[in-house]
Parts: C-alpha cells; sequence; structure tokens
C-alpha cells in the first residue's frame, strides 16, 4: 500500500515538474493561439527587458539572443518530440504499468538531453558575457516569461468572463 501511495506521488511530482518544464514553451504558443499575439513583437519586448534588466550593450545583445534563441529552439525540439511520445501513450485508453515507466524513463532523458544542451552552450554564453550579466540576462529572460504568464492568466480570465 505503501508502495502504490509513493508511486502516485511520484507520478503527481513528475507531471506538476514537466509543466514548469513546459511553461515557458507554452505560454508563447497558448499567447499567441489565444491572443493572436504578434511573435515578433513578444520576442522584440523580450529583448528590451532582457537588455535592459541584464544592463547589456548593443554589441553584447547582437551576440547574445543568436545563441539564446537557437539553444530555445534545439529545447522546444526535444519538448515538441517528447510531447508526441506522451499523445501517442495517451492516446492508447489502457495504459500499462510498461508504457508509464516508459514515460517515466523518457520524462528523465529528456531532462539529461536539456542539462546535456545546457552544458554544450555554456562555454559558448561565456564567450558572449561576462558571467555577472549571463546571470543576469537569464533572470531576467525568466522574469519576463513569469509577467508573461501572469499577463496571460489575468488577460485569459477576463476574457472568459471569470
Amino acid at each position: 500500500m505503501i508502495l502504490l501511495t509513493y508511486h502516485i506521488a511520484m507520478k503527481r511530482n513528475i507531471i506538476l515538474l514537466i509543466c514548469l518544464i513546459l511553461l515557458p514553451l507554452q505560454v508563447m504558443t497558448l499567447t499567441a493561439q489565444e491572443r493572436k499575439m504578434n511573435m515578433a513583437d513578444y520576442e522584440k519586448r523580450k529583448k528590451e527587458f532582457v537588455e535592459k534588466e541584464a544592463g547589456l550593450s548593443k554589441a553584447e545583445a547582437d551576440k547574445y539572443f543568436p545563441l539564446t534563441n537557437e539553444l530555445t529552439k534545439k529545447k522546444f525540439e526535444l519538448h515538441r518530440i517528447h510531447r508526441e511520445k506522451v499523445q501517442r501513450i495517451k492516446d492508447n485508453s489502457n495504459i500499462s504499468e510498461a508504457e508509464y515507466r516508459k514515460l517515466l524513463d523518457d520524462d528523465v532523458e529528456l531532462k539529461m538531453k536539456e542539462a546535456a544542451l545546457d552544458k554544450e552552450y555554456a562555454p559558448r554564453f561565456e564567450k558572449v558575457l561576462s558571467p555577472e550579466k549571463l546571470y543576469r540576462a537569464q533572470q531576467a529572460e525568466r522574469q519576463f516569461i513569469q509577467k508573461e504568464v501572469t499577463n496571460f492568466r489575468s488577460n485569459s480570465g477576463r476574457s472568459r468572463g471569470r
């Protein structure tokens, strides 16, 4: 009984972790779909916010943003492939323990591939920005995405009559 409870709790925790990982990527997609947001405008606002918050010069920004966009695209592709695998299993109404195990293994594999990408790109980022500015830029990106999620939720709630 304890093992079953632990197993259920682990599944719930993994699902929550996946949601947190996918949230930045999904916010762009959901916002674009629901509010017909212009992605070019989103990227422009993100760039301006990060430049200001991190104190990036034009030259630094011109080197940083292509690199971070390249990394984001690669991570997005990893998540797209993962979502397709998950969807194929979820489409099966009778999911076996082996399939659940495969989902858990795939989740771990996704995190490892993402970490490998981060490790691969770390030296490239360090050639572009000082450690302080890199840290500040990454924090600013997270802050911007959080702000966008909050704005999306409040605008979405109002448009649905909540």
